[in-house]
């Protein structure tokens, strides 16, 4: 009884512990947000790549992004060292990742011909996109893994992860603000954007270090290679994507995040071309202040679900969240303009359901990794968290790429300096609308079903560890 009681208390970390994890995700987050929000207008109204192209850079920096993901969960898995596991690549990724998200905003000058500067920029963002990505995933993949391995406790995973993901709505927060603030400075789109990079490149490297800093001491203390692990991660990396598609809660996370956040992102990706093109707003505080709305809701609530998870469990939490985020995305589509406090209202609305889609699946996923490790006696974070991100990038590639084609083949009217705020045919607009409100909808509906069947309850998963234990003690006898 004591030694369970003490092993529960070992497992309790302190708040600078909780607070430098989180602010692990804040460099990450500023850059992912912008990149979400305003590489597309970017790259057909800075840039001048048209949307099929500007569509397909996306794309193919996504893939291989997603590609590349389960190497470096392998790797990290494997790396040993003497700042353990996952510190390496964060470390020697830092400075290459803010470098390299500056130079996505430069719009180089390639040729006098109209399709040779396409085609010019088109590989050049492509190439940023491929090396951006990968640093991402080298300085985030293993910063994500680390999560099961601070805590085993079900109930301080949740709270970790609430920290970790304050931190990330912040990082978007203060990116909307910083955005909003350079744009009001600099009138000039393409002077705006570098500023932006240059600015938000600096601020995404330096919370990095933090992370390492305030979390070196708890995971020296939990064992930096993890020993705790009865096996190392020997298993040939086909065999061992076998093993995490055949446990089965394992597919139920992926897909209720796939649909959450498949929601979020396609939302985010459109919103600069519905606040222009739907509800003809032009000011440079436009878009920021629609998604300033939904991040300063989901960063409030994340406390609110943390605690309601307690209580009603996490799928009851996720229910609720998502009810209220299929409102909002209904109303966007009805939307029309001049109803500015409906749309601020709607975005509010779905603050609630964001804030669910940070915190649940995440939260879920060391359940899984725990269970994968009762069934073969290995520890393999990285493997688990890298095939999420996999599928994740590939399915917001995909998505991104089909909404600006569908915008080029319907006709998109790119803004100039003379006419900043075009009017867009009929057929723009309802590619718009199709994309804020029916398919975000339908993919949020198909996450509700998932949760409902999802089987590791708070009950489950007490059984798990008393198993791993139980079985942890025997092998030490």
């Amino acid at each position: 009884m004591n030694n369970s009681a003490n092993e529960s208390a070992s497992e309790k970390l302190n708040l600078k512990t909780k607070v430098a994890y989180g602010a692990g995700d804040l460099g990450p987050a500023i850059t992912a947000n912008i990149l979400i929000f305003y590489l597309s207008p970017f790259l057909t109204d800075v840039a001048g790549l048209n949307p099929s192209l500007a569509g397909q850079t996306q794309l193919i920096g996504k893939v291989w992004d997603a590609v590349n993901d389960p190497m470096v969960g392998v790797m990290s898995d494997k790396t040993r060292s003497r700042l353990g596991r996952r510190y390496p690549w964060i470390l020697a990724g830092a400075v290459p990742f803010g470098f390299f998200f500056f130079l996505q905003w430069i719009v180089p000058k390639f040729s006098d011909n109209a399709g040779s500067q396409q085609w010019g920029l088109f590989w050049y963002y492509t190439f940023i996109s491929i090396v951006l990505g990968w640093l991402y995933t080298v300085v985030n993949l293993p910063y994500t893994a680390m999560t099961p391995e601070m805590t085993q406790d079900y109930d301080e995973r949740t709270s970790l992860n609430s920290f970790r993901f304050a931190f990330s709505i912040g990082g978007s927060i203060l990116s909307l603000i910083l955005v909003g603030l350079i744009s009001s400075r600099f009138p000039n789109l393409s002077d705006r954007y570098v500023a932006i990079g240059m600015v938000c490149g600096v601020l995404s490297v330096l919370p990095l270090f933090w992370c390492v800093w305030g979390t070196f001491d708890r995971m020296k203390a939990v064992g930096l290679q993890h020993p705790e692990a009865e096996m190392p991660v020997s298993i040939p990396i086909v065999q061992q994507l076998k093993i995490a598609f055949s446990n089965g809660p394992f597919l139920f996370v992926v897909g209720i995040y796939l649909c959450s956040w498949l929601s979020f992102q396609l939302t985010a990706a459109i919103i600069p071309y519905f606040v222009a093109s739907v509800m003809r707003l032009n000011d440079a505080w436009a878009v920021p202040s629609v998604v300033l709305a939904v991040q300063l809701t989901a960063m409030l609530m994340l406390p609110v679900w943390n605690q309601l998870s307690h209580r009603i469990g996490k799928r009851g939490v996720y229910f609720a969240g998502m009810v209220l985020w299929i409102i909002a995305q209904g109303g966007l589509f009805f939307l029309q303009p001049g109803q500015m406090t409906l749309m601020y209202t709607l975005a509010v609305m779905s603050g609630f359901g964001v804030s669910v889609a940070y915190l649940i699946p995440w939260s879920m996923l060391p359940d899984v990794i725990e269970l994968d490790e009762l069934r073969t006696g290995q520890r393999r974070e990285g493997i688990f968290y890298s095939f999420v991100t996999f599928l994740q990038k590939v399915c917001l590639g995909v998505a991104v790429a089909v909404v600006l084609q569908q915008l080029g083949n319907a006709g998109y009217v790119p803004p100039t300096d003379a006419v900043p705020l075009p009017v867009q045919p009929e057929s723009v607009l309802l590619a718009i609308r199709s994309s804020i409100g029916p398919v975000p909808t339908v993919a949020l509906l198909i996450g509700m079903v998932l949760t409902y069947f999802y089987p590791i309850t708070k009950d489950v998963h007490t059984q798990i560890r008393l198993q791993l234990h139980e079985r942890k003690r025997a092998q030490g006898e």
